[in-house]
């Protein structure tokens, strides 16, 4: 059960324009920013955050950016974010065939080695405490630019405040990644539950 409870998606007319980017990315406006939205400055804040974060022009694709955000929420244990970043990974790309290939990413011929290094990346810097080093940024500095791995970063951050959000507000998952997280995550020992 939420801590807190979601408020109704019209109660706020101002957060129209926001709640869309999130409609467009999950096909739904998330639990999270229907909580969010007592404070609606802080829905419009992480809105730009997100536009910026995810932009359609940037280098790194947008269906990765959401497995890498998948990674950090594995990280970080927030299970909630792990079932939404699958959705929005499928929905901007992602093959299902990937999908249902993460729990075996590092030996997966679908997954190239860039790839691989940057999931690595996204679990080491989800970790608490941070467990990114010096050898595993010379690995992404084989791979990718410097402004990539600022994209990278960005991604993960993202979800950063998402998942200690969630996890925080026992946030109720919705019934798109319930269904996803059953599919995908429920092998490799994921419930839904707040907490893994």
């Amino acid at each position: 059960m939420a801590f807190l409870e979601p408020l109704d998606k019209d109660l706020h007319p101002e957060l129209a324009e926001d709640f869309a980017i999130f409609e467009k990315i999950l096909g739904f406006v998330p639990n999270s920013l229907l909580t969010m939205q007592r404070r609606p400055e802080i829905v419009k804040g992480f809105g730009v955050l997100t536009k910026a974060v995810m932009a359609e022009d940037g280098e790194v694709d947008l269906g990765f950016k959401r497995l890498l955000a998948h990674f950090a929420s594995r990280a970080a244990g927030c299970q909630y974010c792990e079932a939404h970043s699958l959705v929005a990974a499928q929905i901007h790309g992602i093959s299902e065939e990937k999908l249902e290939s993460i729990w075996n990413y590092q030996t997966s011929p679908l997954y190239t080695e860039a790839e691989r290094v940057a999931l690595d990346y996204a679990l080491a810097a989800g970790a608490v405490p941070n467990d990114v080093d010096q050898p595993l940024m010379e690995r992404m500095k084989q791979h990718w630019s410097d402004d990539q791995i600022v994209e990278i970063l960005g991604a993960i951050c993202l979800y950063g405040f998402l998942n200690r959000w969630n996890d925080s507000m026992a946030t109720e998952l919705e019934e798109v990644p319930t269904k996803m997280g059953e599919k995908v995550l429920k092998p490799g020992g994921w419930d839904g539950k707040r907490h893994k």
